[in-house]
């Protein structure tokens, strides 16, 4: 492969993903990891993309969303282990409901290319499903958080309140024996419409959220169906989860797959 055209297919790939591991990178081109930081150091000079610990960033003329992007490379090999069985959940044909978490944004990687029907109140997210043909795509109006690219707030609240779907995956900020949380007042309000909305509510987390609060209150564990997290998740917590119901699913970190 010629230089130019190898530049241009790593570039394509950050853009239809909106973030990038060098590993990942590393696979889809069949070449070295010194190969892909050269030609990554150069995209970032001509200002296409962006590097950061673990990967890169599209930073070419679609909106650029910074609190998103400087929270997508935190604990990417735990986040990235939980995408792998979070999706391994989902079937080909089912109606998938997306928040716009940056685990949630992992699972969403992972699903394009599948015969699905999806639904997202996440610019960032449906962006990842806009050219792809295999799948059906619905994105929830509202308000939009300028820092993430959510839609918030009565009218997304009111959309999702008309809509059904078989499963629905979201990220929280914090877990503890009450409940759970996300940082956003707004956020929380469609995060309750979207649960109401699913025959199944699958929660993504990394065991740093475990005995933490956050801003707002969402809802009661026994509330969702199933927590997938890394095995980072103490045997306590593990024990705790079980009694109220819900199936817990242990993921491996990426690095150790």
């Amino acid at each position: 492969m010629l230089v130019d055209e190898r530049r241009n297919r790593l570039l394509e790939l950050v853009r239809k993903r909106g973030f990038a591991s060098i590993p990942e990178l590393v696979e889809e081109l069949e070449v070295s990891e010194s190969t892909v930081r050269r030609d990554l150091d150069v995209l970032e000079v001509n200002g296409s993309a962006k590097r950061t610990h673990g990967g890169v960033f599209y930073a070419g003329s679609s909106p650029r969303l910074p609190h998103f992007e400087q929270r997508q490379p935190a604990q990417w090999d735990m986040k990235r282990g939980i995408a792998l069985s979070a999706a391994g959940l989902i079937e080909d044909g089912d109606t998938v409901m997306l928040d716009g978490g940056s685990t949630t944004y992992e699972v969403a990687r992972l699903l394009v290319g599948r015969p699905l029907q999806i639904v997202t109140n996440s610019l960032p997210v449906a962006n990842l499903f806009a050219a792809d043909a295999m799948t059906d795509l619905v994105l929830v109006g509202g308000y939009m958080h300028p820092r993430t690219g959510v839609m918030l707030g009565p009218y997304a609240d009111k959309m999702l309140g008309e809509l059904s779907v078989r499963r629905t995956v979201l990220s929280v900020a914090g877990v503890t024996l009450r409940g759970l949380y996300n940082s956003n007042l707004l956020l929380v309000e469609t995060e309750r419409a979207m649960i109401q909305a699913a025959d199944e509510t699958i929660v993504v987390a990394d065991s740093t959220k475990f005995g933490h609060q956050s801003l707002a209150y969402l809802c009661e564990l026994s509330e969702i169906n199933r927590l997938v997290v890394d095995e980072g998740l103490s045997t306590d917590w593990r024990k705790k989860i079980e009694q109220v119901g819900v199936d817990t699913v242990i993921a491996e970190r990426e690095s150790q797959k």
